[in-house]
C-alpha cells in the first residue's frame, strides 16, 4: 500500500469516527434527521474506504445497502412515526405545541 493510499486511510477513518460520534450524540427529536444523515454518511465513508482497499464489490454494496436502503428506510421511519404521533394528539385533543 503507497503512503497516499495509507494517508487517504487514515483521513477516511477519522472522518467515519467523527461522523458515528456525531450520529449518536445528536439529542432531540428535532435534530433526528442530523443523526440519521450522520450514519448514512459513515456508510457512505466506509464504502469509499473498501473502494481504497480495493474491494470494489463490498464498496457498492455498502454503498446500496448500508447508505441508500437504511438511510431511507430509517426517514421512512421517522416520517411514520411523526405522522402517527401527530394523528394521536389529533384524537386526543390535546395539543403541545
Amino acid at each position: 500500500m503507497s503512503v497516499l493510499m495509507l494517508a487517504m486511510a487514515v483521513v477516511l477513518c477519522i472522518a467515519i469516527l467523527v461522523a458515528a460520534i456525531v450520529s449518536i450524540q445528536v439529542k432531540g427529536d428535532k435534530s433526528m434527521p442530523i443523526a440519521i444523515l450522520a450514519a448514512g454518511l459513515v456508510s457512505l465513508l466506509a464504502s469509499v474506504l473498501f473502494l481504497i482497499l480495493a474491494s470494489p464489490d463490498v464498496a457498492m454494496t455498502e454503498a446500496a445497502i448500508g447508505g441508500g436502503l437504511s438511510t431511507f428506510l430509517f426517514f421512512f421511519v421517522l416520517a411514520r412515526m411523526r405522522s402517527g404521533e401527530q394523528t394521536e394528539r389529533e384524537h386526543s385533543g390535546v395539543n403541545h405545541d
